[in-house]
Formats: structure tokens, C-alpha cells, sequence
């Protein structure tokens, strides 16, 4: 779905799964900035919106979920994830409840194999799924921001800004009198800062909650079953993750970025040595400079010298080994 703000001056659009949205407005840094300082906002309209109605709606989600919803109060964001029967990530969900309504914000492209898994389990529980994503347009306004909010938007509030649920018709509109608009580029450069996983980029068809740090965030540990569930308390009470979300300081004289997928090896070793990991998310931030997200094997020694290819990057512990 092609949002209506890549007609702003200076949008150039994103590419791959985030295509359809600004990956920036002509002004990279200076986008950053204005997010870093609590003003502007980022079009994520490209995102999927699905909702949740009916009476049993946070019962029935709370025994698919990772996360414990069943007494949700109304207007607090939570994130959730959907496992595999293997405990491996098939879906994140970024979610709020308004009392009648569960609304969350899912990949792009993704809400409808959501929604046929949503679907597969209702069984006798009194709820109706939708897929709300041609009516709605999720709109993110950075930490600090004092900008308006219309009348009757559903708001997810979290310590890194605030998602609008904002009717898809009033985009425009909003966007006129909510500038300035800072593009994706600036959004993921923050998001990296904070470690925070997305899935599709620090996840594989293997990943757990555990190797990136989404057991703090999106796993109740203490809830009832869930399909995965036997992998979690496994690997929280018996062991240890296979890999771990780490961050990393990218040598700042490379011209590229290293992309996703872009082997790691041990800097002692060369460029010859033994894959220990990959490049998830690379960005270029306004004040730390090229800096990434990274899923590593488990037990890389905390001080070892990364390369990226052939770039250096030393690590941030993001999940302990």
C-alpha cells in the first residue's frame, strides 16, 4: 500500500519489506534529530492493523499469546509474540486494548497469515478478527512529542513514543499539521540505539525470545500454556540461547554499510575464519555513527574484535550470554 505522504517534498521511498512508506525526506541526520528531540513523526502506514472484538477477546488471546493479556487494562501497549510448536518467533504483535477493542500493528504484509492462524483457533470463543489495515494508518510520534492526538485515536503509549491508530482518510491531514515527517531510515537508526528486535530482521526461521532479549518485553513466564511454551521454560530453567542479540560500533571510515545477512568472524581469525554470526539491522546514527544489531553464537568471548566482511565492530552486550 503506497502512502500518500511520499508525495512530500524530498520523500524518497523505502525499499524491500518497508516499501511504500519514506525511507527519508531528503535529511537523514537532521530527521534523527528531530525524533531524538520529541518532535515530528514517522508514517508507518504501511504496517498491518488487526483487530481483536468481542467479549472473550483478551481470554482467547491470552491462551495463544507469549504474554499474559487476559486482564489487559485498557490503554496500556504491551508487545506479544506468536511461537511455532518448536518455540520459534512466527509473529510479533504490538497491542493495546480500549475496552471493547484489541488493536495491534504487525509487519508489513504479514496481518494475513496472522489472521488465518487468528481464525484456525476461535473454536467456540466469542470473537471476531479483522484485518483493519485499508481503514487505519499507524503513525509514530517519538518520545517527548507534545503533538496533538485527534479525538477518539487509539493510542499505544511506551517509553519510545507514542502509535496512533489513526484513520487511514485523515493521514494527509495529520501529517499537514504534525511535521515535521522524519522517514524510516531515522525511525530504524533509534530503534537500533535502543536494541530493540523486529522481526524479519533479527529473526530467522530458528530464532527464540531468549537470543534477543524479547523474554524481558513480550514473555510472561508465569502464564498458563501456549503453543511454544515447552521451548521457553526449557531454555529458561534448564539452559542457555545458541545466539545472542548484540549491538555493534561499525568502523566509521567504511563508505557502505554492512546489509543484513553480511557474515561476522572473529577480527583475530580474518576474514577466512569461521562464520559466528550475521548482520541484522545496520544504520547510520547521528551521534554514535554506523552502528548495528547483530545475532552472534552464544559464547564469542564479550571483548572479541568483530569483523563485518571486512569491516571492524566491536560488540554492546544486548542479551547475556
Amino acid at each position: 500500500m503506497k502512502s500518500p505522504l511520499l508525495s512530500l517534498p524530498g520523500a524518497v521511498s523505502a525499499e524491500g519489506v518497508d516499501e511504500g512508506v519514506a525511507a527519508h525526506y531528503g535529511e537523514l541526520f537532521r530527521e534523527q534529530r528531530a525524533l531524538a528531540d520529541g518532535s515530528g513523526f514517522v508514517d508507518l502506514s504501511h504496517r498491518g492493523v488487526v483487530t481483536v472484538t468481542g467479549d472473550d477477546r483478551l481470554t482467547w488471546l491470552h491462551l495463544l499469546l507469549t504474554q499474559h493479556v487476559t486482564d489487559l487494562p485498557v490503554g496500556l501497549a504491551t508487545e506479544a509474540l506468536i511461537l511455532t510448536a518448536h518455540g520459534h518467533i512466527e509473529h510479533a504483535l504490538y497491542l493495546v486494548d480500549d475496552g471493547t477493542t484489541t488493536w495491534a500493528h504487525v509487519e508489513p504484509d504479514s496481518q494475513d497469515a496472522l489472521i488465518a492462524y487468528l481464525e484456525s483457533m476461535k473454536f467456540f470463543y466469542r470473537v471476531e478478527v479483522a484485518d483493519r489495515t485499508d481503514e487505519f494508518a499507524v503513525v509514530h510520534l517519538p518520545a517527548g512529542s507534545i503533538a496533538e492526538v485527534p479525538e477518539g485515536v487509539v493510542v499505544r503509549e511506551t517509553p519510545y513514543g507514542r502509535d496512533l491508530f489513526l484513520p487511514r482518510a485523515e493521514l494527509e491531514s495529520y501529517a499537514a499539521k504534525s511535521g515535521p515527517a522524519a522517514g524510516l531510515l531515522a525511525y530504524e537508526a533509534l530503534r537500533v540505539e535502543s536494541h530493540r528486535p523486529r522481526i524479519g530482521f533479527e529473526t530467522d526461521h530458528r530464532t527464540i525470545p531468549h537470543e534477543l532479549g524479547w523474554i524481558d518485553s513480550a514473555v510472561h513466564l508465569q502464564k498458563g500454556c501456549y503453543r511454544g511454551q515447552e521451548t521457553v521454560a526449557r531454555v529458561q530453567n534448564l539452559g542457555k540461547p545458541p545466539r545472542r542479540l548484540v549491538f555493534l560500533h561499525l568502523d566509521g571510515s567504511e563508505v557502505h554499510l554492512p546489509p543484513h545477512g553480511t557474515e561476522l568472524r572473529r577480527a583475530d581469525e580474518g576474514p577466512d575464519g569461521r562464520k559466528i554470526g550475521i548482520i541484522t539491522t545496520s544504520v547510520r546514527h547521528h551521534e554514535l555513527g554506523p552502528i548495528a544489531l547483530a545475532v552472534i553464537k552464544r559464547n564469542v568471548p564479550l571483548d572479541a574484535p568483530l569483523l563485518a566482511d571486512t569491516t571492524a565492530a566491536a560488540q554492546e552486550v544486548v542479551v547475556e550470554p
